[in-house]
């Protein structure tokens, strides 16, 4: 099957990401994640990010139902995670893989950085929704990044 996006999808490659884990419970206390790219900070007073979520994602109505979620940054020896929460209704993660702060979301325990955010806004756009969260905590530590750049990790250690 031919993407027609792919000259498209190609474009918006070309611009170095990092990787995190989105993650949150469902309407039933279930564990979500999903690999994102489109995270980014926001504004400094108050303390705000955004990440995309594709409406036909398999965690959509989790992410759309929950008042908050926790985005984990993944250092580069973390591509198996990456990968893992990539795929479309992939293995769950555990709670032995994560700990609660201020919201009750899940965050991932093994990060680069992580933040605990309430939802404040969705912005339809497109086929994707914007989700911006306040971060209400965080952390961080010293490490290299999992970098994405043109659909492959940087360095491709695989």
């Amino acid at each position: 099957m031919t993407d027609k996006y792919r000259p498209l999808k190609d474009a918006f490659g070309r611009f170095v990401t990092g990787i995190v884990v989105a993650t949150c419970k469902d309407a039933d206390g279930k564990l979500i994640a999903i690999t994102v790219n489109s995270f980014t900070s926001v504004s400094l007073e108050p303390p705000l990010v955004l990440w995309c979520l594709d409406n036909r994602a398999s965690t959509y109505s989790a992410f759309m139902g929950s008042d908050s979620y926790g985005i984990s940054i993944l250092r580069a020896d973390q591509r198996t995670e990456s990968d893992r929460f990539a795929r479309y209704a992939g293995p769950p993660v555990t709670e032995a893989e994560v700990e609660y702060w201020n919201s009750g979301s899940p965050i991932l325990k093994d990060r680069l950085a992580g933040f605990d955010c309430k939802v404040v806004a969705r912005h339809d756009a497109g086929d994707h929704v914007i989700l911006v969260g306040e971060v209400t905590k965080f952390d961080s530590a010293e490490g290299e990044p999992l970098i994405y750049f043109a659909s492959n990790y940087i360095p491709d250690s695989e």
